[in-house]
């Protein structure tokens, strides 16, 4: 648990906790709470198992993981487990929906869909969390001293 939870005190895990729990909040709530234009928890559940054809625990270990994995990285806590979840996440949005549409967002509208640039990036910052840990103010690091 000690290993999971370490970390140091560089600015480097707080920024890159930050960054992404910020990026990936909105993602979180538009599937939990329908905020920012989403279908909230019923409508993305019923879309994924539905219209996806993914089993109902993935669906919801996506959504959860979306939303509680970035309040998790804000508040740095599990940074690796969070980090590594959204990783994951990502990993499944690219080869199920956007790796057909090619690496560039969908910037002009000249594509069916969005490429997966914005999906790398994530899984970038997340293989990053995973060896610097939460950084600087994360309970973590707090966590990780009272182990």
């Amino acid at each position: 648990m000690r290993t999971l939870l370490a970390t140091d005190d560089s600015w480097t895990g707080l920024i890159l906790r930050l960054t992404l729990g910020v990026v990936m909040f909105p993602h979180g709530a538009q599937k939990v709470l329908g905020w920012y234009g989403g279908f909230g928890f019923d409508g993305t559940m019923g879309f994924f198992t539905q219209q996806m054809g993914m089993p109902w625990l993935i669906a919801f270990l996506v959504i959860i993981g979306e939303f509680f994995g970035s309040l998790a990285l804000m508040a740095g806590v599990l940074t690796r487990f969070s980090a590594a979840s959204l990783g994951v996440i990502m990993l499944g949005a690219i080869t199920l929906v956007h790796l057909r549409h090619g690496f560039f967002m969908n910037w002009f509208g000249k594509q069916q869909g969005e490429g997966y640039e914005y999906h790398l990036l994530v899984i970038g910052i997340a293989l990053a969390l995973l060896v610097t840990g939460g950084g600087k103010w994360s309970a973590d690091r707090e966590l990780a001293n009272r182990v």
